[in-house]
Formats: structure tokens, sequence, C-alpha cells
């Protein structure tokens, strides 16, 4: 057991280490050492839903992130003056045969170094993503974002529910559509946004998700210039396919 906490506590520093010593290409991600052998969650909907107060009213959400987890994650989802013209991470949800809803807003649990300035977001709805293929994008734009604390804390980040609220609703039908939302950080007169990281969690128990089966596995993409990455699947960026399988994340919406 001594062991094993020792190798987990060292990948740890060495990707900390990494993130401080290359500050022009800091890490993709943060995470625990992981257990590849683990088989992915498969319980959903067993319990009394309990997403984010800022997913209200909540069509969808994935689950919390369970910071104790050997498999927990934070992916990179951030536009500051570190990370310069923004590194975003995608997740999909299969819309079921019969549904059809009014989408306008997302909710993004991320861990964050520190406080987000200006308080604003980009997000952006698409179809059709692929491995170097970002689809069709359906809606986008920039606004006003809320945040809140999710009294979690991964890796000594601290996690915030970042919601926005898009400028049309959108009406999402029988299909899969993929969804982003990336929290700024990019006042010049604020030191903290050269140093500032932002990560989206995943989730690995699918805790207090609401619909949580609608989040296919393993369709989860990084798009990102600045680390040169076109929409590339999160499982072949080093992650294992429980890491790599589902994003905490919600939809504001209704049928």
């Amino acid at each position: 057991m001594k062991t094993t906490l020792s190798a987990v506590a060292l990948v740890v520093a060495l990707s900390l280490s990494a993130m401080a010593a290359s500050p022009k290409k800091p890490a993709l991600s943060q995470h625990h050492a992981g257990n590849p052998s683990q088989a992915p969650i498969k319980g959903f909907d067993s319990h009394v839903p309990n997403p984010p107060a800022l997913c209200y009213p909540c069509f969808f959400y994935g689950g919390d992130l369970n910071p104790d987890a050997i498999n927990a994650a934070g992916m990179s989802d951030e536009n500051t003056l570190l990370i310069t013209g923004g590194s975003s991470s995608y997740a999909a949800v299969e819309i079921p045969a019969g549904v059809t809803a009014s989408v306008y807003g997302i909710v993004f649990n991320v861990q964050a170094s520190t406080a987000f300035d200006p308080l604003t977001a980009t997000y952006d709805v698409r179809t059709g993503i692929s491995d170097g293929d970002g689809g069709t994008s359906i809606a986008s734009g920039t606004g006003p974002a809320v945040v809140q604390a999710t009294g979690r804390n991964f890796l000594g980040l601290n996690e915030y529910t970042v919601a926005i609220t898009f400028q049309t609703p959108v009406t999402v039908t029988t299909g899969e559509y993929w969804f982003n939302a990336t929290p700024t950080c990019t006042n010049t007169l604020d030191g903290s946004c050269s140093a500032f990281r932002q990560f989206v969690s995943n989730t690995t128990s699918l805790t207090n998700n609401l619909r949580g089966s609608w989040q296919p596995a393993q369709q989860m993409y990084l798009n990102s210039g600045f680390f040169g990455v076109t929409f590339t699947n999160w499982c072949e960026l080093g992650f294992n396919q429980t890491q790599c399988g589902r994003m905490s994340f919600g939809l504001i919406g209704h049928e």
C-alpha cells in the first residue's frame, strides 16, 4: 500500500515539476497515476440526481468528480495569458429517439489555480466530431460566466462550476452533440493570468448524475492550437479508458 501511494505521489510531483519547468508548454492534464486494468464504472441513474445548483433547470448532468479516485483527472480547458489562443475540451451527449429539447446553457466543473478574470467564457456546440475533424459548429459565442465553488479539491486545485448561457437557445433532437465551455483569464493587468491553469474534471463514479447514460464513453476531445492538437480524443493523449471515459459537465434546458 505504501509503495502504491509513493508511486502516485511521485507521478503527481513529476507532473507539477514539469509544469513549473516548462512554462511555454505546460502539462495537458493533471491526474493520479491511474489503473489501466480498472474497468469503467457502468452505474447510471440509480439514485436521486443532484446536479450543481447552477445547472437549473438541468436537462443533463454527467456526474461529479471523485477527487480520491485513482483515475480522477483534469483536462486542459482554458484561455489565459499562459495558454494563449485557447485550449478546449469537448464532451458528447447522445439524445435518444423521440426526445426534443431546448438547451440554453452549459455548466463545466473546472479545477482552477486562482480566480477567473474576467468573468467570461466561450461556448461551442458541434455535431460530427471525429479524430482530427471538428465537424460542424451549430452554436458558439462568448458571454458572462457565473462561477460557484463545488467544495472539492484535486491535487491542490479547487474545483468550480462555471455556467454560461447561450445567446440563442439550441434545439437538440435525436443524435450526438458535442459541447464545450472555456473560461477565460485574459486580463493583462492581472499577473495571475500568466500562470493560471484550468482543467475540466472527469467523472469516474457518475455521482449525482442526471441522465448520465446519455454521455457516451470515451468521447471526449481536445482542440488546442497552443498544444498543437486538433480534435484529438483524450484516450489518445495518455489517459486510460476510465480516465478518458466521461466528463463532469451539464446542460441547462428542458424538453
